[in-house]
């Protein structure tokens, strides 16, 4: 099971990339410092619901959702894609290679 600071430190992070804010900029929006993002981020911090709650509210969230499993989730599903996609990308590449090959060796005779 992962720890509440893990979850947490994921779900601030997942959601702040979401969005496209830097560390800075969250901290800005969440009234806070950015190196205090850092720290929670980096699981060296535990902040208060009160930081917390400023925090969700700055990532447009509802707080429980920063415990959520929800992102792990979703974030396993984008690099499955992305790996399944790498595999399909490489079945084609040596499919065509192969063709190529043969219309090579057919242009030869």
């Amino acid at each position: 099971m992962t720890d509440l600071r893990e979850l947490l430190a994921f779900n601030i992070k997942f959601h702040r990339v979401r969005l496209g804010l830097s560390q800075e900029k969250l901290a800005e929006n969440a009234d806070t410092a950015a190196n205090y993002i850092a720290c929670i981020e980096a699981k060296r911090r535990f902040p208060s619901v009160e930081v917390m709650e400023k925090i969700a509210g700055a990532l447009n969230i509802d707080t429980p959702e920063l415990f959520s499993m929800e992102s792990l989730q979703i974030e396993s599903i984008n690099g499955l894609q992305e790996e399944m996609v790498g595999e399909i990308a490489q079945i084609i590449a040596d499919y065509m290679a192969k063709k190529l090959k043969n219309l090579k060796s057919k242009q030869k005779v």
